[in-house]
C-alpha cells in the first residue's frame, strides 16, 4: 500500500533533482572574476573568485537570482 505522504516525498524529491540537474546544466561564466562586487561594492572573498566569472558577492548573488531588489 503507498501511503500519501510517501507518495509527496517521492515528487518532492524527484522535482529537487531535476531543479539541481538543470542548475549543473546551465553553462557558467568564465574568464576573471571582479575583486569587489558589481552590486554592492563589498569584497568578493579570493575562494569564490577562484571560480572564474565571478561578478557578486554571495549575498547579492542570492538576491539577483531571486529577481529582487535589494
Amino acid at each position: 500500500m503507498v501511503y500519501p505522504f510517501d507518495r509527496a516525498q517521492a515528487l518532492e524529491q524527484r522535482d529537487r533533482d531535476q531543479a539541481i540537474a538543470h542548475q549543473l546544466a546551465k553553462s557558467r561564466s568564465t574568464g576573471p572574476s571582479l575583486s569587489e562586487c558589481l552590486d554592492c561594492g563589498g569584497d568578493i572573498p579570493k575562494a569564490r573568485q577562484a571560480f572564474g566569472g565571478i561578478e557578486r558577492c554571495v549575498g547579492c548573488q542570492t538576491i539577483f537570482e531571486k529577481g529582487t531588489t535589494r
